[in-house]
């Protein structure tokens, strides 16, 4: 049981270290542009980003798939980006539900390329272990609950900012991914030029 929890804590504070904040701002545009009305689709996409991460680091772990770590670092920015700018090209627009499923497939796919930037410190902590499939489910249950918490707080404050402030739910999309592009354009400069 103690491996159980030494996994999943280490899942838990991957995602919640500042240090891997590249992570918290995904999911804050992912879920930038819902309320706690649409918690349902909000836990959906949650979910379908961590099978797609564990997926990943699966394939990463038993070395199925091999990506160089450079490219993913590139690419888990420009995921961010794409989400982000995605929110202000729709933040008029109520929660759409049509292309749902495009929806879940992006999600699902950028949740791979955020999963194998776990791989390397996964395969790290994992180390001989003659068996890595239950690690990388404790471990991966611990990026869900963490992307939870994370969630749970962007909701919170868009619940603050839109009902007790009165900010515009356009508004509240608009400024929070403008942020997050104000915060990865650097990252993004940085690791295109470490290529």
């Amino acid at each position: 049981m103690s491996q159980f929890w030494l996994y999943f804590k280490l899942g838990l504070e991957h995602v919640l270290d500042w240090n891997a904040y590249d992570h918290i701002l995904f999911l804050v545009v992912l879920v930038a542009s819902y309320t706690f009305f649409g918690w349902k689709r909000v836990l959906w996409l949650v979910s379908i980003f961590t099978i797609g991460h564990t997926v990943s680091l699966f394939l990463s772990v038993y070395e199925i798939v091999i990506v160089s770590s450079r490219w993913v670092e590139f690419l888990i920015p420009i995921t961010i980006l794409i989400t982000a700018l995605f929110n202000i090209f729709t933040a008029k627009k109520k929660e759409n539900t049509k292309n749902i499923s495009l929806l879940y497939f992006t999600t699902a796919f950028f949740g791979i390329i955020h999963g194998l930037g776990f791989s390397t410190y996964f395969k790290m902590i994992a180390g001989s272990t003659d068996s890595k499939l239950l690690p990388l489910l404790e471990f991966a249950l611990g990026i869900e609950t963490a992307q939870v918490i994370v969630v749970l707080v962007v909701l919170i404050l868009a619940f603050i900012f839109q009902n007790v402030l009165q900010v515009s739910r356009r508004d509240w999309i608009l400024v929070l991914s403008s942020i997050v592009i104000g915060v990865i354009l650097p990252i993004l400069r940085d690791n295109y030029f470490a290529l």
